[in-house]
């Protein structure tokens, strides 16, 4: 009895599947693969070999786009730093930060057992920027002192003594703003914990070249400067601002906290999500028919589907497999056994930059629309990702309130606009043979229940493989399996005319059981040991977070029955866990760097002008997101982890030289306070911007 198939574009073919073991790498196993097929495409010429789909393409592309990204920020910053210091020795001192920082990184990242992947390549690829700042705040101090007359020598000496305290508090907090990150919980905190640990390992490297190696190199490579600097003019207009604000401090400050409470209420609007999805060159279509469905069915509601999307321009080439376990499905699904009643569709489609103007969502909308009119089946239509699905999960002791609540559920999920297909799990209702033996006369014939367990199984499904007689042949063994046809499941009469081994011989089966034709669930799953029913809802490019609240706005989930509980799934349960944890690692850094600046400064009261500025610098963060209707996902609270680094980086460079300037040189508060302004203005902005540039 044939169960399963693989085609080709409709062609019968052979199908293999190969996944990695644990510890291998994708791409090793890749291309080891591939040298395989080619060896066997020459010693087997007269068989074609044809990659059908692969999940390897895309990791590959991160890769490459990843590593694309950190030269041309390293480029960037370095550019930057010449734009303003218009010195090429001093500019090749600053970028010379960027090796010195990162390849060490990765000696580290090897003893940590790290390798290098999406998030590694990510957390570098952020952080670029952030290992010239350290460089460039040493060398724009020492090109001031430069221009006062001073020779290299003595301008590197006294330059980094007087910046010494305020680079290594920098650099402390910026590790005191990641490496929380690296201690999360659950999903997100397996993803992030590679994260914070490469790039706290990278900016404290470049501390260590900022403060060893960028000093000496300024020393012996840099010339003595004779021009007289002539302040820009931005510096001007900045110094004429920073007058303003210090003399109307009490507007300045009304104005800031307007401004902050009106973006606050500005993040309220603003949508929310896990992950954004992809735009890869690969999809699927799941296809599942009703309980009791024949193979035959099966294959050919597949093809019908196959020839509805074959008309898209977009789609290149159909594999599908019918009946089968792993095979064709996807590989971030958890698998099981194959069932004869579905079936998989794995689509190539064009690449990204071959399709101008349309984005995989929408090509997966027009599949959806083209096998939507396929009849009795279950069709869900996109890949596992995330950022593709919402999953809602009921959960209840009691199976048939559960279900009878499920089917209301599943009715008002269906009226919310602008998401694909609502699938659900509850089980299809399935034809079975009911079989209650007779106990008593089972025992007094010697018949047991385990007796008429095996001959129903070896009459109706066959015999298990190791137990069957096989024919020998030359080079093989074949099993020999003997059952009842098909459709003799179904004939009661037939079944019941078996012959079950008891004590004192044969008996037939119907004089010790009796038998019905009834139904029941196809399958029971279960939720924290309650049966469940999980529903899936296709995203459809719509932010997660914007389903989420018209899901839980409905009057059947509001008003659930006694007993029945709700509970997030999937990206849902990662996008919760994602903000509860990235608010605890937020707080964590904070109180991290107010411990290191008390340490540093000695002081309780200055780190808390510092810190102000944090909750300052959110603002203009939220205030991005809202004009370029962006959801606040996981790369948002990536960008506000990255911001608040920034915004304590710009604080220190400031307070710090107002405390040295007030304790050294005996200044006023104002004159301290307008000092640091113009001397410090030049490397914040530099190192803002380069950091910018960087990432």
């Amino acid at each position: 009895e044939q169960r399963t198939a693989a085609l080709l574009n409709g062609k019968p073919v052979v199908g293999f599947e190969i996944t990695r073991s644990r510890g291998a790498g994708e791409v090793e196993v890749v291309d080891g693969v591939r040298a395989r097929i080619d060896t066997l495409r020459a010693k087997y010429p007269g068989i074609t070999f044809t990659e059908a789909f692969n999940f390897v393409d895309p990791v590959q592309e991160n890769y490459h786009g990843s590593m694309d990204l950190l030269y041309e920020g390293a480029l960037l910053a370095v550019i930057v730093v010449w734009f303003f210091l218009r010195n090429w020795r001093a500019t090749i001192i600053s970028a010379t930060a960027l090796p010195l920082s990162i390849i060490p990184t990765f000696a580290a990242m090897q003893l940590l057992g790290f390798t290098i992947n999406v998030v590694t390549l990510l957390s570098l690829s952020l952080v670029v920027g952030i290992l010239v700042d350290d460089a460039i705040v040493e060398i724009e101090n020492i090109m001031r002192h430069l221009r006062m007359g001073k020779s290299p020598y003595q301008a590197a000496m006294e330059a980094a003594d007087e910046i010494g305290l305020a680079v290594v508090a920098t650099t402390f907090s910026l590790v005191a703003v990641f490496l929380p990150t690296a201690f999360m919980s659950g999903v997100v905190g397996k993803f992030f914990v590679q994260f914070g640990w490469t790039a706290s390992i990278a900016v404290f490297f470049s501390l260590v070249v900022a403060r060893m190696l960028t000093p000496m190199m300024a020393a012996y490579f840099l010339k003595p400067l004779n021009e007289v600097l002539q302040e820009p003019r931005w510096l001007t207009h900045y110094t004429r601002w920073a007058v303003w604000c210090l003399r109307h401090r009490l507007t300045t400050s009304l104005g800031m906290l307007a401004f902050l409470l009106a973006s606050f209420v500005l993040a309220s609007t603003l949508p929310t999500g896990f992950m954004p999805v992809d735009d890869d060159s690969q999809t699927m279509i799941s296809l599942e028919l009703p309980p009791g469905s024949t193979f035959a069915q099966t294959l050919a509601l597949a093809e019908q589907a196959r020839l509805a999307i074959c008309d898209n321009p977009h789609v290149k080439m159909v594999f599908t497999a019918v009946g089968s376990g792993a095979t064709g499905g996807d590989s971030g699904a958890v698998q099981g056994g194959g069932e004869v009643r579905k079936a998989a569709l794995t689509l190539d489609l064009t690449p990204r930059d071959q399709r101008s103007g349309i984005n995989k969502q929408e090509i997966e909308t027009q599949l959806r629309r083209a096998v939507e009119v396929l009849p009795g089946v279950r069709i869900k239509v996109g890949l596992d990702g995330g950022g593709e699905k919402y999953q809602l999960v009921l959960a209840s002791d009691d199976g048939q309130a559960l279900a009878t609540h499920a089917r209301k559920v599943e009715r008002e999920l269906r009226t919310i606009s602008g998401i694909g297909n609502v699938t659900s799990s509850a089980s299809l209702v399935r034809p079975e043979l009911t079989v209650r033996p007779d106990f008593s006369r089972a025992a007094d014939l010697g018949v047991t229940s385990a007796a008429i367990a095996d001959t129903l199984r070896i009459a109706t499904a066959g015999d298990d493989e190791q137990d069957l007689a096989k024919l020998n042949l030359s080079q093989r063994q074949v099993p020999i399996m003997v059952k009842l046809r098909s459709n003799a499941r179904q004939d009661i009469e037939l079944l019941s005319r078996l012959s079950v081994p008891g004590a004192h011989g044969p008996v037939m089966l119907g004089n010790v059981a009796e038998m019905t034709l009834a139904s029941g669930p196809a399958l029971i799953d279960r939720y924290d040991r309650l049966r469940n029913v999980n529903f899936d809802l296709e995203l459809n490019g719509v932010p997660m977070g914007t389903i989420e609240k018209q899901v839980l706005g409905l009057p059947t989930l509001q008003h659930l029955p006694p007993g029945v509980h709700l509970a997030p799934m999937g990206d849902a349960e990662a996008m919760a866990d994602l903000f509860s944890g990235f608010g605890l690692a937020m707080a964590t850094g904070v109180f991290c760097i107010y411990m290191v600046l008390v340490l540093l400064f000695k002081d309780f009261v200055q780190p808390v002008s510092i810190l102000a500025a944090l909750v300052l610098s959110i603002p203009g963060a939220f205030i991005g997101l809202y004009l370029t209707q962006t959801a606040l996902s996981m790369p948002a609270m990536i960008g506000l982890i990255m911001l608040m680094g920034i915004a304590t980086k710009n604080s220190i460079l400031l307070v710090e030289y107002v405390i040295m300037a007030r304790r050294d040189h005996g200044m006023s508060r104002w004159d301290a306070l307008l000092d640091a302004c113009l001397k410090r203005a030049r490397p914040i902005v530099m190192t803002t911007i380069a950091m910018g540039a960087g990432m």
